[in-house]
Formats: C-alpha cells, sequence, structure tokens
C-alpha cells in the first residue's frame, strides 16, 4: 500500500512538473526571443524532456506496481488511449525542440541573434497544441482510475 503511494505521489508530481515547464515555455515565447531567451528556452526545454521521462517512467511504475496491477490496465482501452495521447504530445514536442536547438546554435554563435517573429508565433502555435492535448490526458486517467474503460 505504502508503494502505491509513494508512486501516486512521485507521478502527480511528475505531471505537475511537467505542465509547469510547459507553461514557462509558453510564456518565453511570448517575448522577443533574444540570445538571452533562448539559452533559457533551451535549458527549460530540457528539464521539461526529463519531466516527461519522469512521468512516463513513474506511470509505467504505477501500472506495474501499483495496487491495481498490470492486469488492471494492459486490456483496458482507457489506458492505451492515455499513453496514445501522451505519445501524441511527444511527437508534437519534437518540431518545438529542433528549432529551439536551432535557435540555441546560432545564439551561441557569437552574433547578435533574436528568432524571427514568425518562427516564434509558430512555436507558440506548436506549444499550444502540445497543451490542449495534455489537457485531454487527466479526463482518461479519471476515467481509467474507476474502471469505466474495462
Amino acid at each position: 500500500m505504502w508503494l502505491d503511494a509513494v508512486l501516486a505521489y512521485l507521478h502527480f508530481t511528475a505531471v505537475f512538473v511537467l505542465f509547469a515547464f510547459l507553461t514557462v515555455e509558453l510564456m518565453l515565447a511570448r517575448a522577443t526571443l533574444d540570445a538571452a531567451a533562448v539559452r533559457l528556452l533551451a535549458r527549460v526545454d530540457l528539464w521539461y524532456f526529463g519531466a516527461a521521462l519522469v512521468t512516463l517512467a513513474t506511470g509505467f511504475a504505477r501500472a506495474i506496481w501499483g495496487a491495481k496491477g498490470w492486469g488492471f490496465y494492459a486490456g483496458d482501452w482507457v489506458f492505451h488511449a492515455k499513453v496514445t495521447l501522451f505519445l501524441a504530445v511527444a511527437a508534437l514536442s519534437i518540431a518545438p525542440t529542433l528549432s529551439i536547438r536551432r535557435w540555441r546554435r546560432l545564439a551561441d554563435s557569437g552574433s547578435a541573434f533574436a528568432v524571427p517573429d514568425e518562427e516564434r508565433a509558430r512555436l507558440r502555435r506548436w506549444l499550444m497544441w502540445e497543451v490542449h492535448v495534455a489537457a485531454m490526458i487527466p479526463v482518461f486517467a479519471v476515467v481509467m482510475a474507476r474502471g469505466l474503460g474495462r
């Protein structure tokens, strides 16, 4: 029982941290992205990736070693939908991460650098897609936790 509680705590904390870093990325993308802002954005994006990995790891740890066990989740279409949405968010994060990495290289090249407004707006659109898809995941979590997809 204690293991389940600890795993739940770690998973929920990871989810909150993941959303926090995604929110910070969105806030940074609202303003002009000069070299210093791009460097900060790159660090935040790396932490966002780390939070995503911890969220995934703790989620599967809960499914395997939690109170309900793998058998409860393995055949549940809601669990598979939830994981699919998580993977969709991961796929949506590829384009922003590649842009941020490219901008980081340009910012580190030594010349004055600022992300063009059109590219910054494109980054915000991608990030908003991530937020909207990620916001659907808790709906599936609530349904799944109550065994409604079985």
